[in-house]
């Protein structure tokens, strides 16, 4: 069971890296001050829950601290491959960098090829009347800091389960240390969720499939807590690949009393038109509210986090330093509590993901009565 959880957890990392190089990425600098002088959190508070080319740790501008990470483009003339810090200023201030010929501008995160011209505003960036980008996009397929993310998930997990294995094989079955931790919660998704949800005759070779999404998913959010900023799960794009491979997992295990309720619900025969367009709909709902409540929590809980320190900056831009120290004790108290309350979110998230997922697989699997 722990070999298929590991190659699972092999096979989400593939699937999802290839899931984030279309999605965007925020990496520009960005000011936090307008020009009346309040602070401005919004920025700042984009820039964290949202993807970049590189991993930013602290300061603004020259004296930023972050890790430049691999951009790899698919373009015109083919594979283009650069680092993330080869953007530069060239002499009209555009954001750009020069390969194969080709000029590359980025903006809010995303890479276009830089038009010749530059637009009203000084951009190479041209907009229609919609506000849209008017400029072509090579495919981005960029090691961005979702993309770590995930690698860094795999890695801990490998870790976790190679340990785990080698320690039950070396004290006969019996459970120390970090073997102890694990265990528990092997079993409450072995029989709580599995076992529970699809009953005691098809469960078990689900289990690795269902450990899989639990730890992988608990391992992002709690990632996503430390001050490396990985926004993993936040990231729409991550959440849609894992209801679409939970959705995948669910048609395929589908009986056929499965199908036979879909195609021919059992309802009036007047009602059989109405009522088969509603249960096909219900396949795709399903795992789109997979896909939203992970995302949807994991977002508002940075947004809030980060909007309860941005407070003690507000004060101290309005009215001084000293205003900013009388918020700081409160802003801190309420930070520290959603904290913690994020943490159980955490655990909460990866819970109700597996848990549902659990449950549709059990539907599409459970004979008729």
């Amino acid at each position: 069971m722990l070999k298929k959880t590991t190659l699972l957890t092999l096979l989400f990392s593939f699937v999802l890296t290839l899931a984030n190089a279309s999605a965007p990425a925020v990496s520009e600098e960005h000011s936090e001050k307008e020009k009346s002088g309040s602070y401005n959190p919004v920025p700042m508070i984009m820039h964290h829950i949202a993807d970049a080319h590189e991993i930013h740790f602290w300061g603004e501008g020259e004296n930023a601290f972050s890790i430049p990470l691999p951009v790899i483009l698919w373009t015109n003339n083919g594979l283009v491959t650069f680092m993330a810090s080869e953007f530069h200023h060239d002499d009209a201030g555009h954001h750009v960098v020069e390969r194969k010929g080709m000029k590359f501008t980025r903006s809010h995160g995303k890479i276009y090829y830089a038009n010749e011209y530059a637009d009203s505003h000084g951009s190479f960036i041209s907009h229609d009347v919609d506000g849209h980008s008017e400029n072509a996009k090579p495919l981005d397929f960029s090691i961005t800091k979702s993309v770590v993310g995930i690698f860094v998930t795999m890695l801990i997990l490998l870790l976790i389960f190679g340990s785990v294995a080698r320690s039950y094989k070396t004290n006969g079955g019996i459970p120390r240390k970090l073997t102890g931790w694990m265990e528990p919660l092997v079993i409450f998704v072995r029989d709580d969720i599995a076992k529970a949800n699809i009953g005691e005759a098809k469960y078990k070779k689900f289990v690795p499939f269902l450990l899989s999404i639990f730890f992988f998913i608990l391992v992002l959010n709690v990632l996503g807590l430390t001050p490396l900023g990985f926004n993993v799960t936040g990231n729409i794009a991550v959440t849609l690949v894992l209801a679409v491979i939970s959705l995948i997992v669910t048609l395929i295990s589908a009986n056929k009393n499965y199908w036979g309720h879909i195609f021919n619900p059992p309802v009036p025969v007047l009602l059989k038109p109405l009522m088969i367009p509603i249960e096909i709909v219900g396949i795709f709902t399903k795992p789109f509210a997979l896909m939203i409540r992970l995302f949807a929590n994991i977002t508002a809980g940075h947004i809030v986090i980060l909007s309860l320190i941005s407070l003690i900056f507000i004060a101290q831009a309005g009215s001084g330093t000293g205003m900013a120290w009388g918020v700081s004790p409160a802003a801190f108290a309420l930070t520290l509590f959603i904290f913690v309350l994020e943490v159980l979110v955490a655990f909460l998230q990866a819970y109700i993901f597996t848990l549902l997922t659990a449950l549709f697989v059990g539907m599409s699997v459970e004979e008729h009565h």
